[in-house]
């Protein structure tokens, strides 16, 4: 979704820095073989996540939702030279692939895959999170939110993305069959009212909030 003319959205992402070669091949696989593909990151969403993640320098990361690893490596990019980057994701098809480009990179010994369900996965990881980046199924965005925050160092970042759902929030009325966005709504008003967090919501691509834990 464009918020901008996309002409002028095509000049932001011109004029943002380039995307580095190995994301562009495995941008390129992604289309090629696996389904879905347009839930990739992508170049300029890609290049923000890697600025966010420079900006605070984490020793620890924790993204749920892993798809191909095209954020993941993109988070990795700031990460402190002994820090570790923890991904979940429920698709076992996939890991492989994943694993395929953290080995390319120069971040594969950091990058620990985690193969489940996200919300059984983090009460068992033995560590608090500097950066954590949601992009998973938009119905647990609440659960996720309330399972992660005790294990959110003061100061940590929470990434949220997908949080404008191609504006369908401001709707009133949901199909049935539609429980995701009554759940982004939910979610969204959590962030705004809960006293741990500040948060500011960038209408970025489908919508990326930026939590910080107070």
């Amino acid at each position: 979704m464009h918020f901008i003319p996309e002409e002028l959205d095509d000049y932001v992402v011109k004029h943002s820095e380039d995307e580095p070669e190995l994301l562009q091949q495995l941008y390129r696989e992604t289309y090629q073989k696996i389904l879905q593909p347009r839930m990739l990151s992508g170049h300029y969403q890609g290049r923000l996540l890697s600025m966010i993640s420079k900006l605070t320098n984490p020793k620890t990361i924790l993204e749920i939702g892993t798809y191909t690893g095209y954020s993941a490596l993109c988070l990795a990019e700031g990460i402190q030279t002994n820090g570790e980057l923890h991904t979940i994701d429920i698709n076992e098809e996939l890991v492989d692939f994943q694993r395929k480009y953290f080995d390319k990179s120069g971040f594969g010994k950091q990058i620990h895959q985690h193969l489940g369900n996200a919300l059984n996965i983090i009460p068992t990881l033995d560590t608090t999170f500097d950066l954590v980046f949601i992009d998973a199924d938009k119905d647990n965005y609440s659960n996720y939110f309330n399972v992660i925050i005790d294990k959110l160092n003061s100061g940590g970042i929470i990434l949220s993305d997908n949080v404008l759902w191609s504006g369908k929030v401001l709707e009133s009325s949901f199909k049935k069959e539609d429980t995701s966005t009554p759940a982004l709504i939910k979610y969204n008003t959590l962030l705004k009212e809960d006293k741990r967090v500040e948060t500011v919501v960038l209408p970025i691509r489908d919508g990326l909030t930026i939590s910080r834990k107070l």
